[in-house]
């Protein structure tokens, strides 16, 4: 008796999809919504242009006797976008963020008077004898005492996201916390650029919608301790 033989119909060749349209070997076919199977890992980081480091000045670590910054400490430095905002979940269920760094982050206004909380490009230190800063200076809004955490989240957005056009002019922001009131500066590298500072100024206030006027102060004017300070630029 003679071996049977199983027939497949043609249409169900290698070649052809389940609609009967021929493929390329190798070839996947779409899923039934019309989609390409997604590509790539979806779990990569999103690299920032620029690594960060949070600095901190505690101004219970400062004696009158010591110098200028000698109390300003790196606290932690992020290089992407799943890095910042993991900061940002609550502290019980993140082992990436102690408690310390996520209040700073999220509520400035709540830090001790006389503190300092800073955001810098990484190798970029806080001071002004930093070679990367000593030319520069910086801009200041000035917001009521618990007024500045909207403020200071919107300016880390803007920078860390690289929205200004002037962005490797800027070398990072600082919240200070005064008995009467919060600033917040951006500090840059070249004050004699006015074209990328007013340009700084001008943008900053647009993604804040801040209507007030702001000033520039050079940082060579500001050692001067001088009660007379004026601007540089004001927009």
């Amino acid at each position: 008796m003679a071996e049977e033989h199983e027939t497949r119909p043609a249409s169900a060749g290698a070649g052809r999809g389940e609609d009967g349209d021929e493929r390329e070997e190798g070839e996947i076919a779409d899923d039934e919504s019309g989609h390409a199977p997604p590509q790539g890992n979806p779990a990569a980081p999103h690299p920032l242009e620029h690594a960060w480091t949070f600095w901190f000045d505690n101004p219970q670590g400062k004696s009158k006797q010591a110098a200028w910054g000698s109390s300003i400490r790196p606290i932690h430095t992020f290089a992407s976008v799943e890095d910042f905002w993991r900061l940002f979940l609550p502290i019980l269920s993140n082992p990436f963020c102690p408690s310390f760094l996520y209040n700073n982050i999220h509520h400035p206004s709540k830090l001790v008077v006389g503190a300092d909380f800073h955001c810098f490009k990484n190798k970029i230190e806080p001071k002004w004898e930093d070679p990367i800063c000593a030319n520069g200076g910086k801009w200041t809004i000035t917001c009521g005492r618990g007024k500045s955490d909207t403020v200071w989240l919107h300016t880390l957005l803007a920078m860390i996201g690289e929205q200004f056009d002037y962005g490797d002019e800027i070398c990072g922001a600082v919240v200070s916390v005064r008995g009467k009131q919060e600033r917040i500066a951006i500090w840059t590298k070249n004050a004699a650029n006015e074209a990328a500072q007013i340009s700084i100024g001008k943008q900053w206030k647009e993604f804040l919608d801040y209507k007030d006027s702001i000033g520039f102060i050079v940082h060579d004017d500001a050692k001067k301790m001088d009660k007379g300070l004026k601007n540089r630029y004001t927009v």
